[in-house]
């Protein structure tokens, strides 16, 4: 199923979800099981460097806002809607928000360690250099459509 089948299969059954927009987008790394952990409920939080929405031209998440999570085939997984985001530095990310983001053993030392080989890259296609310093958007949210 593809994001605009799952979106109206939504508005089926909530109807006063009619004129809101959603945001269709896979996890930049490993989507596929990403997005299975956020299906599972496991997953219910995400981060992402904030300098790369200005150099993509991205608007920050937002609060209540939808997003149809896609797999690595752009088929449509789940919806989710945002509960909440803030900006803080890579080295204040907290325990709890790595725990809720669910991947590995979901402790703070794999989080920062897996997100600053990913940062790192990402920073460099960028021509940016990653810094324990940089801002990061973390974004907590709960499957409301499977």
């Amino acid at each position: 199923m593809n994001a605009k089948q799952m979106w109206d299969n939504f508005i089926q059954l909530h109807p006063k979800y009619q004129d809101s927009a959603y945001s269709a987008w896979s996890y930049g790394a490993i989507p596929d099981q990403l997005a299975e952990l956020t299906l599972k409920n496991i997953k219910t939080a995400t981060a992402s460097a904030y300098d790369l929405y200005a150099i993509d031209n991205d608007p920050l998440p937002q609060i209540n806002e939808f997003n149809i999570i896609l797999d690595s085939k752009d088929e449509a997984v789940c919806i989710t809607k945002t509960t909440k985001v803030s900006v803080i530095p890579f080295l204040e990310v907290s325990e709890e928000h790595a725990f809720k983001e669910g991947e590995g053993d979901r402790s703070l030392a794999t989080w920062r360690k897996d997100h600053t080989e990913l940062f790192t890259q990402w920073y460099k296609e960028a021509n940016l250099e990653f810094n324990e310093n940089i801002p990061v958007v973390c974004e907590e949210f709960e499957v409301i459509y499977k």
